[in-house]
């Protein structure tokens, strides 16, 4: 088995990118799958080129996206992403799109078909903080998701893949008073482990993992 794990370079005014830095230092094997990992540039279809580019090259069985999600306080994998790009910042390419169709022949949201919630159970059974997403945002994670299982739609029907959010590392912080963090080690850990659910499990679980509101 194949994983392709990529994570974005440094955007947004940061020095760092804990998704890089992350991504870098995953093993590269898990549970007998190799693990290709590649950075991609935070830039809206640059994005998503790089990853097709990899896909092409590797032929993964499954691939994975970690981004950046600065303010939450534990790993997300994402259930679901939308044919949307509206963008609050610009990218690294100076793109900032507003209300714009990612794939005008897809759909108006893909679901990952990673097992997204046995992903946070193994998570949380080995003392790592991780909960369901149900939004990957509108910026370059949600694009590059929402690629991601676009081309699972058209080209590549058995491959999985999907979207990871992370925290900011400890380094990020220090000048954002009672902003949540994680350090790198636990961030890569946390993936290691979200990485041996999908191969552990071809199916997903069924468990609570919705929202009030």
């Amino acid at each position: 088995m194949k994983v392709l794990l990529t994570g974005f370079d440094a955007f947004g005014g940061e020095p760092v990118n804990p998704a890089e830095e992350a991504v870098k230092r995953v093993s590269d094997n898990i549970r007998g799958a190799e693990i290709i990992k590649v950075i991609i540039p935070t830039v809206q279809t640059k994005s998503v080129q790089a990853i097709e580019r990899a896909i092409e090259e590797h032929s993964p069985d499954i691939v994975i996206s970690i981004g950046q999600a600065g303010g939450r306080f534990d790993i997300t994998p994402e259930r679901v992403a939308i044919n949307i790009d509206d963008y609050r910042i610009k990218d690294n390419e100076g793109n900032q799109p507003i209300d714009a169709v990612i794939q005008e022949d897809g759909q108006a949201a893909y679901f990952s078909n990673l097992p997204v919630k046995a992903m946070v159970k193994h998570m949380n059974e080995n003392q790592m903080p991780a909960t369901l997403s149900n939004t990957a945002g509108t910026f370059v994670c949600n694009h590059v998701m929402y690629g991601i299982l676009y081309m699972i739609d058209k080209k590549y029907p058995n491959m999985k893949g999907g979207f990871i959010h992370i925290p900011y590392m400890t380094s990020q912080v220090m000048d954002k008073k009672n902003t949540p963090f994680m350090s790198l080690e636990e961030i890569v850990r946390g993936l290691e482990l979200a990485i041996e659910a999908c191969v552990i499990y071809d199916k997903d679980i069924e468990a609570i993992g919705g929202e009030i509101c």
